[in-house]
């Protein structure tokens, strides 16, 4: 499958399976992650990979949106020792880490797996149930699985904007 045929392929997949997933998928997934670019190459990030049965119950504590599956990874931003664009002190933390959990949304479609961008999570409670993630800006959960019978993107996925009205050349 070429790039623009994957994307268009990607859906917010809300129906999942609690299948294992094989190994080598979620190693090329990470790796996925690994090679996202950040700004001056600083990788103020971090992946948690939730799959043991007690930190996937601990994760279900602050979000209803697992969709049926047993892995899930959360992406976090560390914002001290990430880049600030110096004329205006903006701090990239957060967009790199969005440029990573973009990476890991893409590559959990090429592996043939489901996910959808999860941001409705209460973020101070998952910290305090997980204190590893107490000095992250905690961006995105992603639940993993396989697409479970009846899986579609919901009716207004293919609903786009014109070219048109998003690009402006100059």
């Amino acid at each position: 499958m070429d790039f623009l045929e994957l994307v268009k392929a990607r859906y917010s997949c809300r129906k999942l399976t609690d299948a294992a997933i094989e190994p080598e998928k979620i190693e090329r997934i990470i790796q996925s992650a690994i090679a996202a670019p950040t700004a001056k190459n600083l990788q103020r990030y971090k992946i948690w990979q939730i799959q043991s049965p007690e930190a996937f119950d601990k994760l279900k504590q602050t979000t209803n949106f697992t969709f049926g599956s047993a892995l899930a990874f959360v992406i976090g931003a560390q914002k001290d020792g990430a880049f600030d664009r110096p004329f205006d002190n903006k701090n990239f933390a957060e967009i790199d880490a969005a440029i990573v959990a973009t990476h890991m949304m893409l590559a959990i479609q090429a592996e043939g797996l489901g996910t959808t961008w999860v941001g409705y999570f209460d973020a101070p409670k998952m910290q305090q149930l997980f204190p590893e993630m107490k000095d992250y800006e905690l961006i995105a959960v992603f639940p993993v699985g396989y697409p479970a019978e009846g899986a579609k993107p919901a009716s207004r996925h293919a609903e786009r904007r014109a070219a048109a009205e998003a690009v402006t050349k100059l």
